[in-house]
């Protein structure tokens, strides 16, 4: 009995697995339709071919989704913002300055840079988004290519750069020109500003020369010989002559002194008898009473 009831079984099974496999065959002439997740609709669809035909069909992606970077080098005015805020160094920036201004932005921003260099290395991006938020003219975003199957790792590295290395190697000898000039031109600057304040200058004192008399010859008996007067002539007081006195007369006169201390005499001294001397003791200052304790 146990034989033929597997075998009943087998059978049962068998056409439960081939009644499945029809019913989805004739499912299968039509396809789903490959919408966002986020939409309503997206779990109402119970029937069709779920397996996506690619590269034929593609997924439809979010707007906000990150994947492979893009430029747009014309707006870019060569900050260097992203470069220095990439946290795997994906971004490789050579900037050209320039004496003037080339060109404007889409929003504006003067650009006074060359980009002589701009890749982005798409095998080390780490898809952080950092470099499209600090960009001040919006010029890098992430676009809907998710695409990265390519033979070779260096097909990865895009370049954006639109200057040769002839055109940057011609540009970076114009700028290095012009901060020569420029520094000739201050230096003849700052020369003709001194010279003209050294010619404003007037001097402290201008000495004045007299011209000479012309000489006139004369015979030498008529010229008298004049003589100029001293500036000044010093008198000098004759000596007033010695007076001898004999020297018994002359006395002999002593200075007085400025100031004769004066000393006391002492007082003489009383002896008295001891005998007479009477002690005197001194009278306490305070003598406390103290009362008797009543009984």
């Amino acid at each position: 009995m146990g034989y033929f009831k597997d075998i009943k079984d087998g059978i049962k099974t068998t056409l439960g697995g081939l009644s499945l496999t029809l019913k989805h065959l004739k499912a299968a002439k039509v396809s789903k339709d490959h919408i966002y997740i986020g939409k309503d609709n997206y779990f109402n669809q119970s029937e069709g071919i779920v397996t996506l035909q690619y590269p034929h069909q593609k997924l439809e992606i979010p707007e906000i989704g990150r994947y492979q970077l893009d430029c747009e080098i014309d707006d870019c005015i060569v900050c260097d913002k992203c470069a220095k805020i990439c946290p795997v160094d994906c971004i490789e920036i050579d900037a050209i300055r320039s004496p003037e201004v080339i060109d404007y932005a889409s929003d504006g921003s003067p650009i006074r840079l060359y980009a002589a260099k701009f890749n982005i290395d798409m095998a080390k991006c780490c898809f952080c988004g950092l470099c499209t938020t600090v960009c001040p003219t919006e010029c890098l975003t992430m676009t809907g290519e998710y695409d990265f199957t390519v033979s070779k790792v260096d097909a990865l590295n895009f370049a954006y750069a639109k200057l040769s290395e002839e055109e940057a190697t011609e540009k970076r000898s114009l700028f290095e020109q012009y901060l020569i000039e420029k520094e000739a031109a201050k230096v003849q600057k700052e020369v003709i500003s001194t010279e003209s304040k050294i010619e404003g200058l007037k001097p402290a004192f201008k000495p004045s020369f007299k011209k000479p008399e012309p000489k006139v010859e004369i015979e030498a008996e008529v010229v008298e010989e004049v003589k100029t007067k001293p500036a000044f002539k010093p008198s000098f007081k004759k000596p007033e002559p010695k007076v001898e006195i004999e020297a018994e007369v002359v006395e002999e006169v002593k200075p007085k002194p400025v100031f004769k201390p004066s000393f006391k005499k002492p007082e003489p001294k009383v002896e008295i008898e001891a005998e007479v001397v009477e002690e005197v003791k001194p009278k306490p200052v305070f003598k406390p009473t103290f009362k008797k304790p009543n009984t």
